[in-house]
Parts: structure tokens; C-alpha cells; sequence
């Protein structure tokens, strides 16, 4: 049990927040067990694995699930030009993902889950219950001791979506994994955008915590169905900061606007966030269906209600 601390607090150095979902992902991994993480895009969910695996030294295979991901696709299939020289043998057979992670002992993390279809999704359930599967002409696979399926799904998101069996779900234990909060997504954007060029600026304190409310106001706007991920946050400040660069802005009252004297800088510094607001979180947020509304004038709503009517809350400093 004392690896498992050591995994935990050695894995907990790669990411900001996030104690309680590391300790129940390592806890269910550790304990062999297969594990569904449930949570929008963005939630740390590819990071948190990437160091578990880096730090047993196993490999993390991803299979992106959509209508595509066939059973062949998954487990794997015989080379056509082969089997036509020579005939079905174990030699011409080429390994999925699902193979490649039972022999190497690896995670195989199936994103979008619920999006392959429910033929391809069975094929996982001998994998998950014997932690073994025979291949016609090929054998029976075993799967290593650290073999693990990992399977994420948004909540958010029902359009060609799969209803999951019954014996999928029985398979597999399950963690809802949430947006991290205020503090923790300021930690994660700076550590991402924050470097030695642009600290002395002035201009990257003050974006990140635009930026990261701008984004957290996505997900509780009555006109969007789903917000933005940390990732808009992150693309903001990124985009500012070289906007800013272009405009001889550099920290709110300092730069200056060099696109004319006749506003200030203030609101210089304001119409910059809109800017990089426009390019990094349209295209991140999805309007409920009946909203004749445009990103644009949802994502002006959202600037106008952090600069205009909260004022104190996007004061400098």
C-alpha cells in the first residue's frame, strides 16, 4: 500500500488540484479494477492517466470511440496482402489496441465511449471479465497484470451517443469528474501560458483571471448547452498575449493603444480579451438549439457582464 501512496504523491506533482479523483482513479486501477471516468472535455482526465502510466512504465493506448470503431478496428485483424500470399496464421495477424494493451499490460483509454458502436463495445466485456479473449486463427490472448480499460464519456453531450448495455456497465466501476474550481483552473492556464517572456509583461496575471472567468461564465449562460473546457481559457491568454503584442498593449494602463489615442487604454485592454475571447471560445461553445443568438453575441454578453456590470471583479490587480 505504501507503492500506491508513493504513486499517488509522486503522479499528484503533475497536476493542479484534483486529490480526491487521483486518489479514487488510483485506488480502482490499483485495485485491477476497469474504470469509467465521466466528465466533460477538459477535466484533467488524459493527464491524470498519462502520469499514472508514466509512473508504473506501462503504455497508455487511446481508441477514440465513434461510429468507425469497428471490432476489427479494436482487436485487431490479419494483413490482407499477406493472407492472400500465404494463408491466416498467427504471424499475419496485426494487433489492435486492445491486443497491444492485454500483451504490453498498457491502459487502453477509450475516449467518447458511449459513441462506438454497441457490436464493438461487447468485444470488451471477455477482456474485462476473464482478462483473456480467443482471436479465430490466432489464439488466446492474456492479458498482462497491469492491463487496464479506462473509458471517459460526457455527460453533456447525447447526440450519437450509444445507451450502454446492462453488462458494460457492470463491468466497470465509475468516477464523475467535474470542472476543477476557480482557483485551480488559474493554476492550470498559468502554468500553461505563464513564461518567461510574458511574465514581466503585467499583461499575463491579469488575463488569466479574465480569461478563467470568461470561460467558467460559458458553462452557466442560459443560452449555452455546454461551455468551454480550461482549453479556452488557456487558447485567451495565448491569443491576448500576442494581440497585445500587436497592439502595444502591455499590462492594462501601461501599453498604451497603439491603434490611436482616442481610447484609452482600459478599454483598450478590455476589447483585447473580447478579441481573443471571439477566436478561442466561439468555436468551444454549443448553443441550445432554440437560440437564434451567435457565439459572438453570446461570448459579447458574457464580456460585458464581467467588465461592465462587475466592474470589481475585473479591476486590475
Amino acid at each position: 500500500m505504501s507503492l500506491v501512496r508513493d504513486t499517488r504523491a509522486r503522479v499528484a506533482s503533475h497536476l493542479v488540484g484534483r486529490e480526491r479523483e487521483l486518489e479514487l482513479t488510483l485506488a480502482a486501477v490499483a485495485a485491477g479494477r476497469d474504470i469509467v471516468l465521466e466528465g466533460p472535455p477538459g477535466t484533467s482526465k488524459t493527464t491524470m492517466l498519462k502520469a499514472i502510466t508514466s509512473e508504473w512504465g506501462i503504455p497508455l493506448l487511446f481508441v477514440e470511440g465513434n461510429a468507425d470503431l469497428t471490432p476489427a478496428k479494436l482487436v485487431g485483424h490479419h494483413n490482407p496482402a499477406r493472407v492472400l500470399r500465404e494463408d491466416y496464421s498467427a504471424d499475419n495477424f496485426v494487433p489492435g489496441p486492445l491486443v497491444e494493451a492485454m500483451r504490453d499490460g498498457g491502459f487502453l483509454y477509450i475516449e467518447e465511449f458511449n459513441r462506438a458502436p454497441e457490436d464493438t463495445l461487447n468485444t470488451l466485456l471477455t477482456a474485462m471479465a476473464d482478462r483473456s479473449i480467443s482471436i479465430p486463427r490466432v489464439g488466446t490472448i492474456v492479458a498482462a497484470p497491469t492491463f487496464r480499460v479506462i473509458a471517459s464519456m460526457n455527460p453533456y453531450d447525447n447526440v450519437g451517443t450509444t445507451r450502454l448495455s446492462t453488462s458494460v456497465h457492470d463491468r466497470l466501476n465509475r468516477l464523475a469528474v467535474d470542472y476543477q474550481d476557480a482557483a485551480a483552473e488559474r493554476g492550470i492556464v498559468s502554468l500553461r501560458t505563464v513564461t518567461a517572456r510574458n511574465e514581466g509583461t503585467g499583461l499575463g496575471s491579469r488575463l488569466i483571471a479574465d480569461a478563467v472567468a470568461v470561460t467558467r461564465a460559458t458553462r452557466g449562460h442560459p443560452d449555452v448547452r455546454q461551455g468551454s473546457s480550461v482549453r479556452g481559457a488557456i487558447d485567451c491568454v495565448l491569443v491576448a498575449l500576442q494581440l497585445g503584442e500587436l497592439r502595444g498593449i502591455d499590462a492594462a494602463g501601461a501599453g498604451g493603444n497603439a491603434r490611436g489615442g482616442d481610447v484609452d487604454a482600459e478599454q483598450a485592454y478590455r476589447e483585447l480579451v473580447y478579441d481573443a475571447m471571439v477566436v478561442s471560445l466561439s468555436g468551444r461553445i454549443h448553443l441550445d438549439e432554440a437560440i437564434e443568438a451567435t457565439p459572438e453575441q453570446v461570448l459579447r454578453e458574457i464580456w460585458e457582464d464581467h467588465f461592465i456590470l462587475e466592474p470589481a471583479a475585473a479591476a486590475p490587480g
